[in-house]
């Protein structure tokens, strides 16, 4: 009854993503809204591919309010996510039912894929949504474009460039504050903008159950440039700057540990556009330092470096026919308290043909990868889509995908307090085979637009962690210890299918309707497994995001709702812990005060919903937050 009651008061309210007067920083407009890159590396119009791709601009994100990027990403269907504890708490995004670590993600084009974790993968506790300008989301794998890691799909975030300064700040439950600044300008062919982040919190226990806070401060900064040369080339550049400090309870409740990281990342590269011939090629590093300091886990440390040099581009052979290609090289680079400094290297290319003619588009490529421990990998992807009526296009594709053990996952070893673990450099990369289709009727940016997509993902070689207490034998010889002893084999299967929905109403320029919802049933597909049929861990099978938005005719007051519902779910593989289901609403409002200043405000959690993503991790109650934004 409560789902129903929340969502009947969705229906009833409404958001400021409807502001007509857009300044130059607050997203893309009409038909560059709906040019993604996801598709082949390169921009495309995201209306003539055969994949599953979403696009969020800055004015959602804005009316979404907040520094809170999982709140924006659960407006995407098929997503879940799950975080432990508080802000900056370890956040994982799972798309479809796939490993968080399956998701790569994206930042002004540096993959995020941070080799300091276990099994690598981005965390989004430390990615805030204040400087976000778009989020382009590609559901089903797709390595044949962009190499380990996409087997959940692909997620680009693109940073915001402004012609102009922008200042917001806000303040709220918790003693929250987050605030940005960012200034940019074009002076002849040159063109940057440099923006500055601050957010803290004194936050809540990430353990349930204990009274003290764990508190958690970030700031960051970040920016991006390009030059135009001439003649079709030109130069860019992006980078950006974090430093976070989280407090965490490590063996005890009432623990002083504290949790440091340094997240740095840089991008440079060319691009040349000339007739027929559309070239790009960059280089970039990703590095993450994380330390920890306390009477529980005082003197551990991890570090992780990425690096990639990587080529693409796009040969128009004919009016209907271009030729995609492109080729990367990556290196990365692992070493913690225990273990000495471990990398590894991987050389990857690709070719993909791309026909677009009239009411038909057709896509078909080819990866081949080789990496310096376990080998080479090949891997095919196709797509296509057919416009029956105007309006009305059937889509669908196939995709495979992989992703690379890590450096952690091969090598790591660790002799502490009679553990003894080591890595496991027989590891193959894990794989998987994606499959969906789907109709759409209307356009990105028109009065109506509905989507409906069914899709199967079947994945195996999944690494898992075997241990080693009870055993001797097989992987298990000289591994053997007192506590915990174990390794990393390929032995995981899994199947993920189910179906997804979006839909966008706007029956006037004040109204806007939107949802996203669906259905995932993920499980374990391993033959002889105690756990084969079993769903996965914090996979709901239903996930609901309904919201409404109207800017009224007083003064341009934007008033607006979201409720997000999700079903249970089971917390571990034993399933033998159940996560409740939840329906948690939040009521929003802008208020132009001035041409260029606005006040906005928000309540999260309005019903003080009690729920967890991750068992025994707290969640935020009802919250309130006030803030303002100047621009000039």
């Amino acid at each position: 009854m409560k789902y129903l009651i929340s969502l009947a008061a969705s229906a009833l309210l409404a958001s400021p993503a409807l502001a007509d007067e857009r300044q130059p920083d607050e997203g893309v407009a009409g038909a560059d809204a709906a040019i993604t890159v996801l598709a082949t590396g390169l921009g495309q119009s995201v209306d003539v591919s055969g994949q599953s791709i979403s696009i969020l601009s800055r004015p959602e994100i804005l009316a979404i309010q907040g520094p809170d990027l999982t709140r924006v990403l659960e407006r995407l269907p098929g997503v879940v996510f799950s975080r432990n504890g508080g802000p900056g708490g370890a956040t994982g995004v799972r798309v479809r039912g796939a490993e968080a670590e399956q998701l790569l993600v994206l930042v002004d084009g540096i993959r995020m894929d941070d080799s300091s974790l276990p099994a690598g993968g981005p965390n989004f506790g430390n990615l805030l949504a204040g400087n976000v300008d778009k989020i382009e989301l590609l559901r089903g794998s797709n390595s044949v474009i962009w190499g380990s890691q996409a087997i959940g799909g692909v997620m680009a975030l693109t940073t915001r460039q402004l012609e102009g300064a922008d200042l917001s700040a806000e303040y709220g439950a918790y003693e929250s504050f987050a605030g940005t600044a960012a200034l940019g300008g074009r002076i002849g062919s040159a063109s940057g903008t440099i923006a500055a982040g601050y957010t803290r919190s004194t936050g809540y226990s990430e353990i349930a159950g204990d009274p003290e806070p764990d508190g958690y401060r970030q700031w960051e900064l970040a920016g991006k440039g390009a030059v135009e040369l001439g003649q079709g080339l030109a130069v860019n550049a992006a980078g950006r700057f974090a430093d976070s400090r989280r407090e965490i309870d490590g063996f005890g409740l009432t623990s002083a540990d504290v949790q440091f990281t340094k997240d740095i990342s840089a991008r440079a590269g060319l691009s040349y556009a000339a007739g027929a011939l559309e070239l790009s090629a960059h280089g970039a590093i990703y590095d993450v330092r994380r330390d920890y300091v306390g009477p529980d886990l005082g003197g551990l440390y991890v570090r992780g470096r990425s690096y990639q040099a990587a080529f693409n581009g796009r040969l128009q052979l004919r009016p209907e026919v271009s030729l995609i290609f492109g080729a990367s090289n990556d290196w990365t680079r692992f070493s913690d308290s225990a273990t000495a400094g471990q990398s590894a290297s991987q050389l990857g290319v690709h070719a993909l043909l791309d026909y677009h003619a009239g009411r038909v588009n057709l896509s078909a490529g080819l990866r081949y990868d080789e990496h310096d421990t376990f080998g080479g990998a090949w891997t095919v992807g196709m797509n296509g889509s057919y416009e029956i009526v105007d309006g009305v296009r059937i889509r669908a594709s196939y995709g495979e995908g992989f992703k690379t053990p890590t450096i952690y996952q091969l090598y790591a070893f660790a002799d502490d307090y009679g553990f003894i673990f080591s890595g496991n450099p027989a590891l193959q990369p894990e794989r998987s085979r994606s499959y969906d289709a789907g109709i759409e009727y209307g356009t990105h940016d028109g009065t109506l637009q509905l989507g409906v997509t069914v899709f199967r993902r079947d994945s195996r070689n999944l690494i898992t962690f075997v241990s080693c207490d009870t055993s001797s034998a097989g992987i298990c010889a000289d591994r053997g210890g007192d506590f915990m002893a174990g390794t990393y084999a390929n032995i995981g299967r899994t199947r993920a299918d189910g179906v997804e929905v979006d839909g966008t109403v706007r029956p006037s320029d004040r109204v806007q309707l939107h949802a996203a919802y669906s259905y995932v049933k993920s499980y374990n597909r391993t033959a002889g497994d105690f756990y084969e049929g079993r769903d996965l861990a914090r996979r709901p099978r239903n996930a609901l995001t309904v919201s409404a938005d109207w800017r009224t005719p007083l003064r341009d007051l934007a008033i607006g709702a979201d409720v997000r519902m999700v079903s249970d779910s089971f917390d571990n593989q034993f399933s033998s812990t159940t996560l409740d289901g939840y329906s948690i609403a939040t009521v929003r409002a802008t208020l132009p005060v001035m041409d260029r200043f606005e006040i906005f405000g928000r309540i999260e959690n309005v019903t003080d919903e009690r729920y967890q993503t991750a068992a025994g991790y707290t969640t935020a109650g009802r919250s309130a937050y006030i803030g303002a934004r100047v621009r000039y």
